[in-house]
């Protein structure tokens, strides 16, 4: 993220209650049709060019997926009995698996976003793909190109792992070619803080803050369009903003509909934080009955068939990942033992469902008598939170640094997540001597079962507060899904290649 590099005098009307739906006279609207007409003819030439980079990023996107239905007729055809002639007929229908990409939201979801990552449509991909591969087997059973159930099985795989891999290059190539985008921020205090820091922290957004303005009351003009601010239309064409991002914590209506007015008019995108960080954190949806718009709160558990679901899937990844990854578990545990005396797995009690301890699994990253050295780098009852993370710990061997940077040292916990003690995604498991001094606020961790990964490991890691990393851990639980799981666990692939935060 780029530092902000000025500031400007941006200056919101205030609130004028029903005065916007005074009656105008003829000449009053005809001036707010000409004013708007001007800003339309001369829209500001940064959100030509943001329009011109959303459609590479689109068409980058299609090509990815196109590619990977070309890759998984490929799979048909080494699977399929007529090989070539089965692999023709599902590139026949290569279209329709575009238009039904379309009918997703999988192309223009982007530009919309300040942050979008492929682990996003994680879900939306898997659908596609299923309904893509589904229908195309569908259509070719009445013609000479009929698959059999493992043809289609293997062509639906292809399509869905390479247009996740694809799609994820597409858009890493499509921020390293194209400038980011210049965000002008609207709003001082906390929430434009907050909304600094974020930027700062999460990967997938392309936003360069580039100015903020603070504004302040003022004497509304009597002469100037109602629903029109001229003040931002200045602002937009001398910093050349192509993203407007409102962070008022005294947000009003009247304000809101004249910034929405004039990026609409000015081709600018708009983004809001709402005010009320409270209220939205854990709602679950915004609905709308005719045009008021609702907030929908979770305030049960998740369904029997919900946790059926996660336990399923996580027995059957854990099983499958530790009879796959047996060979590597054997290599890492033999570098442990070789780099220092110990044993090569580190058993900790955690605590996990319920609040309940359990022995943790973790291959061993300090030297083997570190917990009997941990007054030398901190001490827990001098701490002002429950959490810390040392930087440059002196306690951790050199494969120890490697396997924390690779996220390695956490593959022992597929057996606490077979033996039912933790999940794959979870909130993450502390000491138990940390937990001992959480408040009774923070007991809606112990809800879930702790997870090998985490909203924690997908937004911020080691980076993270004590309190940002209490607020991402409470809206993944107030707000469970299994489709949340899924972009989770794909958000996390990314997250340890990078390998920031970890330590």
């Amino acid at each position: 993220m780029s530092p902000i590099e000025g500031r400007s005098g941006l200056q919101a009307p205030p609130r004028r209650g029903d005065e916007a739906f005074s009656p105008r006279t003829p000449s009053a609207f005809a001036a707010e049709l000409d004013t708007t007409h001007r800003l339309h003819a001369s829209a500001a030439p940064q959100a030509h060019r943001g329009a011109q980079k959303d459609a590479l990023l689109r068409r980058l996107v299609a090509t990815a997926d196109v590619a990977a239905v070309l890759a998984s007729a490929i799979a048909v055809s080494l699977v399929a009995d007529r090989g070539l002639a089965s692999a023709l007929w599902w590139v026949s229908l290569l279209p329709v698996w575009v238009v039904v990409a379309k009918l997703h939201d999988l192309y223009d979801a982007d530009h919309v976003r300040i942050r979008h990552l492929t682990a996003d449509e994680a879900p939306a991909l898997f659908h596609w793909a299923t309904v893509s591969a589904a229908g195309t087997t569908l259509v070719l059973a009445f013609g000479p190109g009929r698959l059999s159930v493992a043809a289609a099985v293997v062509g639906w795989a292809v399509a869905l792992g390479t247009a996740l891999l694809l799609r994820f290059l597409a858009r890493a190539l499509w921020r390293r070619i194209v400038e980011p985008e210049r965000g002008l921020v609207i709003g001082e205090g906390q929430l434009a803080d907050a909304l600094s820091r974020k930027l700062a922290l999460e990967p997938g957004h392309h936003l360069a803050l580039v100015a903020s303005t603070v504004p302040s009351p003022q004497t509304p003009d009597e002469n100037a369009p109602l629903h029109l601010l001229p003040e931002l239309e200045e602002t937009i064409r001398r910093e050349r903003a192509e993203r407007v991002v409102l962070a008022m914590p005294d947000l009003d209506e009247a304000t809101l509909s004249r910034v929405v007015a004039t990026c609409r008019a000015l081709g600018v995108k708009l983004s809001v934080a709402p005010p009320l960080r409270a209220m939205l954190g854990t709602a679950v949806t915004l609905t709308h009955m005719a045009e008021l718009p609702l907030i929908e709160f979770r305030t049960w558990d998740p369904s029997r068939s919900t946790a059926f679901l996660k336990r399923s899937m996580d027995f059957t990844l854990s099983a499958a990942a530790l009879v796959a990854l047996a060979p590597l578990l054997v290599l890492i545990a033999v570098l442990v033992r070789l780099d220092s005396r110990g044993p090569a797995l580190f058993r900790q009690r955690r605590a996990g469902q319920g609040g309940r301890p359990f022995q943790l699994f973790k291959f061993r990253t300090m030297v083997r008598d570190a917990e009997a050295r941990l007054d030398e780098v901190v001490r827990l009852e001098e701490l002002e939170e429950p959490m810390y993370k040392l930087r440059a710990d002196p306690r951790v061997t050199r494969v120890g640094r490697w396997l924390r940077r690779t996220s390695l040292d956490e593959l022992p916990q597929l057996l606490n997540v077979l033996r039912g003690e933790m999940s794959l995604v979870g909130p993450r498991p502390e000491d138990v001597r940390l937990v001992e001094r959480y408040p009774p606020e923070l007991d809606f961790r112990f809800e879930m079962r702790p997870g090998i990964t985490g909203p924690m490991q997908v937004h911020g890691r080691g980076e993270l507060t004590f309190q940002e990393r209490v607020a991402v851990e409470r809206e993944y639980v107030e707000n469970y899904s299994l489709r949340k799981d899924v972009r989770i666990l794909v958000a996390t692939a990314a997250t340890v290649v990078r390998g920031r935060g970890a330590f």
